[in-house]
């Protein structure tokens, strides 16, 4: 099998922002959530801890130590969940401050995943109602697009390390309903992303490789629903899909709660991955989740009672379980074989909704691990400079 490019999904909420110190308060991060999680029923394990415990994602220091594990472990790069609302960025000193200015960031790629959504106050959630207060609105119109395509080109995509695939750089959509609705629609959507390549061009790039999060249910909340990705993306003009995490993958309370089989979950998973390949007029790359528990962003006092996001069924799979995963992967892209085969995992860091290769205090690097045995690591990347024993991250 020709190794694919592993790529973790960086969640980049875990230090100082001022839009989250003007609505939560001046030394809020999600930290402090993760910090007050509490069991919610019985076996449930919260709260979680990190090995090194709470880290500044903006140090660029903090971002040598991830790498360092990343590359010790055979994940290859990270895809940065990117923000960018009406006015401007949010939650970019993760990447702005911390990873750009990490001695070690050209020993790993990076890329680009558009993440907006519309943005509700479930810091915590303090109820089950679906009509939760938005602070921002996910959908932007084309001048806000623009200054976010003129940022992203003249930024990111000269960078050594950032992920081009025959030179174009890779850029992902999460939620591709939200950019047809900012822009009015689906044509000035597809105009939009014309725009982008030709941005691209005049850069001197050869385009750009645009890539969508395809899944079929509103989970995130004011999420907007694609009822028939294979006819959007195609027209759209992107040039691969993937998806996000498994949980995506699962209809709202098709499954017990407060928890059940990580086995039904992979199932449901792929079903999806085999129909959107059968489907799709383009490459699709499969993801891998470690796991789901979204409870730390629910108010603590209440009764855990199933609800809208983030009030979901609790997973916490083992390492064997996620291992399970990854071969299932790695088969699916084997009889599918192209060239520049990826794999994405969910997540590198998600604390909150409980999906994370970075090490906690029960399970230390067993899912990094697991990455290391089925897929070894990169003989392109560089090895760790650092001792293992200095990896704290």
């Amino acid at each position: 099998m020709t190794r694919p490019t592993v790529l973790a999904y960086y969640f980049p909420s875990w230090h100082q922002d001022a839009r989250n110190a003007e609505w939560f308060g001046a030394d809020w991060n999600e930290w402090q959530l993760l910090a007050d999680a509490r069991p919610r029923f019985d076996g449930h394990r919260q709260p979680r801890v990190p090995a090194g415990g709470p880290l500044d994602e903006s140090e660029p220091a903090v971002f040598d130590r991830q790498i360092d594990l990343a590359t010790r472990y055979g994940v290859d790069g990270f895809v940065f969940d990117f923000y960018w609302y009406d006015d401007g960025p949010y939650l970019d000193r993760a990447l702005d401050e911390g990873f750009l200015r990490a001695s070690r960031r050209d020993d790993v790629v990076f890329s680009l995943m558009w993440a907006n959504h519309n943005l509700t106050n479930i810091f915590p959630s303090v109820d089950r109602d679906p009509q939760k207060p938005i602070l921002k609105r996910g959908g932007i119109d084309k001048a806000a697009f623009d200054r976010m395509v003129d940022h992203v080109v003249e930024t990111y995509f000269p960078l050594p390390g950032y992920l081009k695939i025959d030179g174009k750089p890779w850029f992902s959509v999460y939620e591709i309903g939200s950019l047809v609705e900012g822009l009015g629609g689906v044509a000035e959507a597809k105009a939009a992303l014309e725009s982008f390549d030709a941005r691209a061009r005049a850069a001197g790039f050869p385009g750009v490789h645009l890539d969508a999060i395809v899944w079929g249910f509103e989970f995130l909340p004011g999420g907007v629903t694609v009822e028939d990705p294979a006819a959007l993306v195609a027209d759209l003009g992107f040039a691969s899909a993937g998806s996000y995490v498994w949980i995506h993958h699962v209809a709202p309370g098709g499954l017990p709660f407060p928890t059940s089989s990580w086995s039904a979950v992979e199932e449901a998973a792929f079903a999806d991955y085999e129909r959107y390949a059968a489907s799709l007029p383009l490459p699709f790359s499969p993801n891998v989740t470690v796991g789901w528990d979204s409870s730390p962003r629910t108010n603590q006092d209440a009764e855990f009672v199933e609800g809208p996001y983030p009030w979901i069924p609790v997973y916490d799979p083992s390492p064997e379980e996620f291992e399970r995963g990854l071969r299932r992967a790695a088969a699916f892209l084997e009889d599918r074989p192209r060239e520049n085969p990826f794999l994405t995992i969910n997540a590198w860091n998600e604390w909150t909704e409980g999906s994370y290769l970075l090490p906690d205090t029960v399970n230390g690097t067993a899912f990094l691990e697991a990455v290391e045995r089925v897929f070894g690591r990169n003989p392109a990347r560089p090895g760790p400079h650092r001792a293992a024993d200095a990896v704290t991250a």
